[in-house]
């Protein structure tokens, strides 16, 4: 029997760092702890060095990566990636703290480093945001390696944001982060985050976390962890951020055409096409009901998350919805490598 679209279960993670609350209201769930930040929607990856958090369930009880891993062709379309890889990962983010600044792997230092085909390119799309609300993206200028292992040591988190872009946000806007990247979230954010499906960090500041010494740097030497910052200026922040409407019967790219190799993020207004393949969609407004080529219809409503197999063919959803339809990039499957974090 082929699998439906269908709606997923709430899938909050854990984490140190604050927030949960606007999460929770956002989604309409129950209250969750003050450290409950983030979920993890339609995952089939854990967290790093965590395999009991990350992977997502449906609403049976089965977990997602699990049905990939049993029948890939039905839900992804093809049967030539890693077992349970879908080529893409979703989360809510609620940023209750300023996150610190840190980087993610570029596929090639993963590759080398990690024993990863993934590294962690990854993209914001704005839910909610403060008058003051901002990002940190790229350096203004150029760095020597040098002077990052500086900054790290002195742990100097002014010194590091004043070298950097600080990018206001809004709600509705979108900012795409490629791996290598120094980068942070701002307080008071709530955002849907697509990216590659790993969950592979590298903090450059740890005043402001609770993170542990092996969550800094990957388990890799310091000098090898650092080896992975981009130490050139981004010259134009503004090729990274897009701010994306879509009229009724269309979808758009909320993201540049950078993203492209690695996810897509689309806006959806009732009445668009969706091409068949593997897709995870947040409901940012509306209601509605998801019609597909092979599937049974499902009602959907603000706040709710959903995961589309490719066996339900092209679809659309109808009524006043407004969904953020998050899919693997046109790379996909990556050929680097064999990961050793991967599926769970």
């Amino acid at each position: 029997m082929n699998p439906q679209p269908q709606l997923l279960p709430p899938n909050v993670i854990e984490h140190w760092y604050a927030g949960g609350p606007a999460l929770a209201a956002w989604r309409g769930l129950a209250p969750v702890g003050q450290r409950s930040p983030e979920e993890w929607i339609g995952a089939t990856v854990a967290r790093f060095g965590d395999a009991a958090h990350g992977p997502a369930t449906l609403a049976d009880g089965t977990r997602l990566v699990d049905a990939v891993r049993a029948d890939p062709a039905a839900w992804v379309g093809r049967d030539d990636g890693a077992p349970g890889d879908t080529g893409v990962l979703v989360k809510l983010l609620d940023a209750g703290q300023r996150l610190p600044v840190h980087v993610h792997p570029t596929r090639d230092y993963a590759t080398r480093h990690l024993g990863c085909a993934y590294g962690k390119t990854e993209a914001w799309y704005v839910l909610e945001a403060g008058p003051d609300a901002a990002v940190w993206v790229g350096w203004r200028d150029d760095v020597t390696p040098q002077r990052v292992r500086e900054l790290v040591a002195e742990q100097d988190a002014e010194a590091m944001l004043s070298l950097m872009h600080r990018i206001p946000v809004v709600p509705g806007d979108g900012v795409l982060v490629p791996g290598g990247t120094p980068h942070a979230i701002g307080a008071g954010i709530l955002l849907i985050e697509a990216q590659e499906p790993t969950d592979q960090s590298i903090l450059l500041e740890r005043t402001n976390t609770e993170a542990s010494d092996a969550e800094v740097f990957l388990g890799l030497d310091r000098d090898t962890a650092l080896s992975v910052v981009d130490v050139a200026a981004l010259a134009d922040p503004r090729r990274l951020h897009r701010h994306a409407t879509a009229a009724p019967a269309e979808r758009v790219s909320a993201l540049p055409a950078e993203a492209d190799p690695y996810f897509h993020m689309d806006l959806l207004t009732a009445g668009a096409d969706v091409p068949a393949g593997f897709a995870v969609a947040v409901v940012l407004a509306g209601r509605g009901t998801l019609t597909s080529v092979h599937g049974a219809p499902l009602d959907v409503a603000a706040g709710g998350t959903l995961v589309v197999p490719a066996a339900a063919g092209a679809w659309r959803v109808d009524g006043d919805a407004r969904l953020l339809v998050c899919r693997p990039g046109t790379t996909w499957p990556p050929r680097l490598g064999n990961s050793r974090e991967g599926t769970s």
